[in-house]
């Protein structure tokens, strides 16, 4: 790959052009620094993109954002000539420029400043087409990843192993929707020769939407599973919606599919470009042998992908991991980079905060921190490296695992079971009714009542689990994000670290 040309400079003609928006104030020549959808954080020399929400509409903002120093508005048609509340802030804005700069009226005032409006038809389409713009502008060559579990840690390790070789960019976080990804791929203007980003869904038609403005030059996916079955009539529905990562490839386009997800290898038959399989179970491109689960110590396996073999050792816990890291290995092998610098690169990997952090507390607890999000397959497996961890007692606080529909009782009992048949000890269940009914499985399932306690908060939960931990123990924490599981973690942390 060569190396990336100059930044790409967001001008302001430049932009409209890609918005399909006007320019009805200002020079077309201004240049932004940066783009930004929040008037509170909006920086001196940034263009500021008046997003529309469910609960709030960022044209109203868009005077504030001026104030603190923005170089440019994108906001609604008609904006600047409405006589609504919306135009009354803008013009009070406006006038307190004009009184500052000598003017009069707030064309003039904003032209005095070189601020520049940009008026489109919708906000959000306008910011997912300049991110559209920008990626196809920069050359650089995109990596988006889907799945039900695994997204972001394939992300971190994809990039990882790539940036042993390139200049890489990775979205933020977990900026992984329809707003969150064109603000990501907007960092392309500095053109750097890879970005890797996830795709995240929780509705059928959103990733079509993302791969739409990415237009990723390779596509992983990781798994189907249960997370946001509460958006969906089945597992099947949720992989027909994952398949719109499919979408728009030609035959120079790269899958990294997961050999081991039978709903995947249905799906990916008539992909027209190239398709490279990983897995762990099944026969795979990159597949891994003679797997070693240390529990909570990482896993170990030997690796055989298309350019030879390989061991690779790792500190991150759990075969799902080492799944993670076959779609990386597919990836990284991809763009040239050697067996031999992968292993090494596995070996020194950490996970991300709260995503299987393991935590050693001065008090002789170990706590597996799995607490940023959570559904019924990943804690299952979760449960499966809390099996294998060498400890005195092993207890496990499992949060309430949101958005999964109807079944969610049935599909929280489920997980009630796997605890119980994982040989946990201690067993906390946070949240409302479905966590209740993963506690009752559990006690069904064999483990004793005094052995399963039930709360309603994490905050309640982290009384208990303290109180009742000691040296040797090892516990897990995992729940989705709306529970709040990560405070007993904290709390563990204040107590007893």
């Amino acid at each position: 790959m060569t190396m990336a040309s100059a930044v790409l400079h967001l001008m302001a003609g430049w932009v409209a052009k890609q918005m399909d928006g006007s320019i009805v104030a200002g020079e077309r020549a201004r240049e932004f620094t940066d783009v930004s959808i929040d008037s509170r954080t909006v920086k001196a020399g940034e263009l500021y993109v008046g997003i529309r929400g469910e609960r709030f509409d960022g044209a109203e903002f868009a005077s504030a954002a001026i104030e603190a120093g923005a170089a440019g508005v994108v906001v609604p048609r008609g904006w600047s000539a409405n006589a609504s509340a919306e135009r009354d802030a803008v013009t009070g804005s406006a006038k307190a420029l004009a009184e500052r700069s000598g003017s009069t009226g707030s064309a003039n005032a904003l032209a005095e400043r070189g601020v520049v409006v940009i008026e489109v038809d919708d906000t959000t389409a306008a910011l997912q087409a300049l991110a559209h713009g920008v990626r196809r502008e920069a050359g650089t060559k995109v990596v988006a990843i889907t799945g039900s579990a695994g997204k972001t840690t394939t992300k971190e390790v994809t990039s990882e192993f790539l940036e042993t070789r390139y200049r890489v960019v990775r979205n933020r976080g977990n900026f992984n929707n329809h707003i969150g990804l064109p603000l990501s791929l907007i960092e392309l203007r500095l053109r750097p020769e890879v970005a890797v980003v996830e795709l995240g869904m929780n509705h059928a038609g959103e990733i079509s939407t993302l791969v739409r403005v990415a237009e990723p030059d390779v596509r992983v996916w990781t798994n189907v599973g249960e997370a946001h079955l509460g958006f969906f009539a089945s597992i099947d529905a949720i992989a027909d919606a994952k398949a719109e990562i499919l979408e728009r490839a030609d035959a120079s386009t790269l899958l990294v599919a997961n050999a081991d997800d039978p709903r995947i290898s249905a799906r990916i038959g008539a992909f027209p470009g190239r398709v490279v399989t990983f897995g762990i179970d099944s026969d795979a491109d990159v597949r891994a042998r003679d797997v070693v689960d240390r529990g909570i110590e990482g896993t170990s396996a030997r690796v055989s992908a298309r350019s030879g073999v390989v061991e690779i050792s790792t500190p991150l816990v759990g075969k799902a991991n080492l799944a993670n890291i076959l779609a990386a290995t597919a990836v990284a092998e991809e763009f040239g980079v050697p067996l031999a610098e992968i292993s090494a690169k596995a070996a020194g990997l950490r996970p991300a905060a709260h995503r299987g952090e393991i935590v050693r507390l001065a008090s002789g607890v170990t706590v597996v921190d799995d607490s940023y999000n959570a559904n019924p397959t990943a804690t299952r497996k979760a449960l499966e490296v809390l099996a294998s961890g060498r400890a005195s007692r092993r207890i496990a606080v499992i949060g309430e695992m949101l958005e999964l529909g109807d079944g969610s009782a049935e599909l929280h009992a489920g997980v009630g079971r796997a605890a119980a048949k994982a040989g946990v000890n201690l067993l906390f269940a946070v949240g409302g009714a479905p966590a209740k009914a993963l506690a009752d499985a559990a006690v069904q399932s064999g483990m004793t009542a005094a052995s399963v306690q039930y709360f309603a908060t994490s905050d309640d939960a982290a009384l208990a689990v303290v109180a009742s931990v000691k040296a040797g123990d090892l516990v897990l924490v995992k729940g989705s994000r709306g529970v709040k599981t990560d405070r007993v973690v904290e709390r563990l942390k204040a107590e007893r670290g």
